[in-house]
């Protein structure tokens, strides 16, 4: 897996993570698979952050996500 794809697939599962926090939250239950999600999102994060030489700046990410996307569709 390369650090683009990782970067995207760790912000995407973060972000749909957030619903499912909010909706543990407000039905008074542990948020359990929340936050396995965000583990497993931080860990990709994180992972394509420390792989990818020179890392990542903010300005880049949409770039990212962009070039993940062509690349998925052909």
């Amino acid at each position: 897996m390369n650090p683009d794809l990782a970067l995207v697939l760790g912000v995407v599962i973060a972000g749909f993570s957030i619903p499912a926090i909010v909706s543990a939250f407000s039905d008074s239950r542990a948020p359990r698979a929340a936050s396995l999600m965000v583990l497993l999102g931080g860990a990709l994060i994180a992972w394509a952050l420390t792989t990818k030489p020179g890392g990542y700046t903010l300005e880049q990410i949409p770039d990212v996500f962009i070039k993940v996307t062509r690349a998925l569709l052909g």
